[in-house]
């Protein structure tokens, strides 16, 4: 998992401990790990464009594809938005953290 713009929001604590206590072998935490990374990534990235007017979307693609890591995004993003985007990706996470362990433990 590379670092991106938003990891210090992410708390993925309980995620952990439902993949270690489902997944009885490494190889299938790391293919569960890689599946929740990409979840995280696209809805991550699908609020945001949610969120950001229209006219911003290939300005902040560029900026993202340039330097993902880059926490100054998170700043562009409150720029533009006008919201609070932590606070709407914390919840954006919190939601999907619900999701995944709901899926995790359903089977």
């Amino acid at each position: 998992m590379s670092k991106l713009y938003y990891d210090n929001l992410l708390d993925l604590g309980e995620v952990e401990r439902a993949i270690k206590k489902a997944s009885p072998s490494a190889e299938e935490r790391d293919e569960l790990w890689q599946i929740v990374d990409e979840i995280v990534h696209h809805r991550m990235m699908g609020c945001v464009l949610d969120n950001l007017p229209l006219k911003d979307h290939s300005e902040f693609l560029e900026k993202f594809e340039q330097s993902p890591h880059d926490e100054g995004l998170l700043g562009y993003l409150k720029e533009k938005i006008g919201e609070n985007v932590e606070e709407l990706l914390r919840q954006e996470l919190g939601n999907l953290t619900y999701e995944i362990l709901q899926e995790i433990k359903s089977k």
